[in-house]
């Protein structure tokens, strides 16, 4: 992929996600009071959370962590990338991950044209403990914000990692 390429592709996730939270989701109305969710993917921008260095899973943990919701974002080009769920926080990364593979690729056609890229990651903690609730919010929150590296879920071939490798 060539650098024009590389920057169109960018260019069209960041158009798709910016307008993803720029607009003001739906509200239902209804009769009686009802608490809203919590776990509301409409409430939770990435974008807005505390940032880590991807290198977080080489770090010594006491424990194997605890269930989140985590986003790798490039936080140079303001895209979320990578939205997965975990119940083991300290554990998920040690291990084979495809996205490790696709940040690679990633950051290597940047390297290559010599574009600045800054690629973090950031969890969020307030999700649930029962895994099919969570998984349920994770993709809720792929197909919302079309993040590229989640290519299991997407079938955008505009916005697939695998066509730019």
């Amino acid at each position: 992929m060539g650098a024009d390429a590389l920057m169109q592709w960018k260019s069209r996730i960041f158009t798709h996600q910016q307008r993803t939270r720029e607009s003001v989701p739906p509200q239902q109305t209804t009769l009686f009071d009802v608490a809203p969710k919590h776990c509301d993917p409409d409430r939770i921008d990435p974008l807005t959370l505390q940032l880590q260095s991807m290198s977080f899973y080489r770090m010594p943990a006491s424990c194997p962590g605890e269930a989140c919701l985590y986003f790798v974002v490039d936080s140079a080009a303001g895209l979320i990338l990578y939205v997965g769920e975990t119940c083991r926080s300290n554990k998920r990364w040690k291990g084979i991950h495809d996205c490790k593979d696709y940040i690679a690729s990633y950051q290597d056609l940047h390297y290559r044209y010599g574009l600045k890229t800054a690629v973090n990651i950031a969890f969020w903690w307030d999700t649930p403990v029962d895994r099919r609730s969570r998984q349920e919010l994770e993709l809720s929150l792929i197909l919302k914000w079309r993040s590229p590296f989640n290519t299991r879920f997407l079938n955008f071939k505009d916005i697939n990692i695998l066509s730019i490798v």
